[in-house]
């Protein structure tokens, strides 16, 4: 059984200590790809590192994460945007809005979207969304920028049902991770009404992880922990969950390199 990480931070400064060994329990649990999403200028060069390293494994997307847009964030998107003319990368992300942590920037926060999904335009490249405690305004601001063009992920969805539907509707996968597993997490409401279609597997490695590792490190390799609750849920097998939502992945991001 193969799946695909949509999302994960293997080049965290949390796997320093171990991660060749991490990476090694990841490929052991059938882990066949795994797509890094970049946070900020700072997180790059460890990011590309890891591809280098891991290159059957490890790909990596390029974009400002919602949380580290500051005042200077013209000046970190101009390094990213250097980056994407250089070279292939298979998604911009991080990207989004935050009002979880800080709502000081949330304005700045839009324009940095704005900017980043034009990014994905020119280039026909999908986005992952970073959406925490704004998944409405989120999806106002991707209704507002869909053209028919526009793909991507809603990273670590936990929404309503009503949510996901618009999400889908606009053309977006969900992306479902350790959160299905909690006791209060709410998508086991939501799931059974959703099809298998518009899902992909995440952990968001090394935060958020399943049950019953919660409030230790995540690891991709706890992805099947994922896929064997999601498959409880809408009565299927975890081999079923793993093939369709790999599926959905690859249909999802380009290749590097394309």
């Amino acid at each position: 059984m193969n799946y695909i990480e949509t999302h994960a931070h293997i080049y965290s400064t949390k796997f320093d200590s171990d991660r060749d060994q991490v990476i090694r329990d990841i490929k052991g649990a059938g882990i066949e790809r795994l797509y890094m999403p970049n946070v900020d200028v700072e997180s790059i060069e460890a990011m590309l590192a890891c591809e280098e390293k891991y290159p059957d494994l490890c790909i990596p997307m390029m974009g400002l994460h919602p949380c580290d847009v500051k005042d200077d964030y013209p000046e970190q998107l101009a390094v990213m945007e250097g980056w994407l003319n250089k070279r292939s990368f298979a998604a911009i992300g991080e990207i989004g809005l935050d009002l979880y942590w800080d709502k000081t920037f949330f304005e700045q926060q839009k324009e940095a979207l704005r900017i980043q999904i034009n990014w994905a335009k020119e280039r026909e490249l999908p986005i992952v969304l970073h959406c925490r405690e704004s998944i409405d305004e989120t999806i106002a601001l991707v209704k507002e920028a869909q053209d028919g063009k526009l793909k991507g992920v809603f990273h670590c969805f936990t929404g309503t049902l009503g949510q996901a539907r618009q999400i889908i509707e606009l053309g977006f996968l969900l992306g479902i991770g350790g959160v299905v597993t909690y006791k209060n997490g709410g998508l086991d409401a939501v799931l059974p009404e959703i099809s298998l279609d518009h899902l992909v597997l995440e952990t968001d490695a090394p935060y958020l992880a399943p049950v019953p590792h919660r409030g230790k490190r995540n690891s991709p390799a706890y992805l099947p922990i994922i896929a064997e609750k999601i498959g409880d849920l809408l009565h299927l097998s975890k081999e079923e969950v793993a093939l369709k939502t790999k599926q959905n992945a690859l249909n999802l991001f380009r290749e590097i390199g394309s």
